[in-house]
């Protein structure tokens, strides 16, 4: 622990941004530091923000499975609850504007408060957390190292946090690679990418990569279910907006291998169903996307894409991965 005489200081941590990706904006009040990071990290693989010490964050997310649940459908908490919403990646979080599949929390900070109070989930009062962790020795001299305070509080435990999950960047998968012609794709790869890129598929305009992310990070209908099959109304328990009913945030595509099972409800197995899912058009409802142009009913019902069309599809959804992230042991448990 620093001594009265002792001069605070912190180490500016060198955020890298891949080529492609645009410059994220991080919090006047929150600048990432060497110190804050490492505390996050430690924090983040920590089951002490649990009640009775059994669950980590890292344990719904796994860095194996682009940090999503291990393949499960919904997570398991420290009660064996289950909730009703798949676990998201935690991937490129930087450049994120708002979080959860309904977009409740504005911040990355503001975020990292839910689950540890949620009952479904940690199980536990932030009073409880702090009350822990100021009679832990090793977090009160990280935390002193860290924002120079002497008495813990969820407030800094959600920045130390926060700080960490900006470091998860994925930007050097085979596609990056691509792009900076490092190396070449394969004829099913590049028709796959034509696809996606074009009105074959149509999935650039939501899940754009001319930003790097593989998400435009809006809320959308993506034609999962009619007005009267609608049983998780998504945005719209948010901002009470009609036209918000069964909207979801648009997830990164970025390592969509690793993470299965897909959609916010965990419907969709394999990427071969998810395809299968946008061919076939998607479900009409009174607040599906425009983008959604082939619903089915619609004039022009369907992609209409070939056997082969999907195969090629899911090819270049897996040049996506990136192997860097998922083994950077900069990531991994401390």
């Amino acid at each position: 622990m620093l001594s009265c005489e002792e001069e605070y200081t912190t180490t500016p941590y060198n955020f890298q941004t891949p080529v492609g990706f645009v410059q994220p904006t991080i919090p006047a009040d929150n600048p990432m530091t060497i110190e804050g990071v490492e505390l996050g990290r430690k924090l983040f693989y920590d089951p002490i923000l649990s009640k009775n010490n059994v669950q980590a964050c890292a344990d719904c997310h796994v860095q194996d499975f682009g940090f999503t649940d291990d393949g499960l459908a919904f997570s398991t908490g420290v009660d064996g609850l289950q909730g009703n919403r798949n676990a998201m990646a935690i991937i490129n979080l930087a450049w994120g504007s708002s979080f959860f599949w309904d977009g409740r929390a504005t911040s990355l900070e503001n975020q990292i408060y839910g689950p540890v109070t949620n009952p479904l989930e940690m199980n536990i009062s932030w009073l409880e957390v702090e009350d822990k962790l100021n009679a832990n020795n090793t977090y009160k001299d990280l935390f002193k190292n860290a924002f120079n305070i002497d008495q813990i509080d969820s407030v800094h435990v959600s920045k130390a946090i926060a700080q960490f999950l900006r470091t998860l960047v994925s930007g050097n998968s085979k596609f990056d690679k691509f792009v900076r012609q490092e190396v070449s794709l394969t004829a099913a790869e590049l028709n796959g990418l034509n696809i996606y890129t074009t009105e074959r598929g149509d999935c650039f305009h939501c899940h754009t990569l001319t930003n790097g992310l593989g998400t435009d990070n809006t809320f959308k209908n993506n034609g999962l279910d009619d007005d009267g099959s609608m049983t998780d109304l998504g945005r719209y328990m948010v901002t009470g907006n009609i036209n918000d009913r069964g909207k979801f945030k648009v997830p990164t595509l970025r390592n969509i291998e690793l993470t299965a099972p897909y959609m916010h409800d965990s419907r969709f197995a394999t990427l071969a169903d998810v395809v299968d899912h946008y061919d076939q058009g998607g479900v009409a409802s009174s607040t599906v996307d425009p983008l959604m142009k082939h619903v089915q009913g619609s004039t022009n019902p369907g992609l209409n894409l070939t056997a082969q069309d999907k195969l090629d599809l899911i090819e270049f959804l897996k040049t996506l991965t990136d192997d860097d992230f998922k083994t950077n042991p900069a990531f991994s448990h401390p």
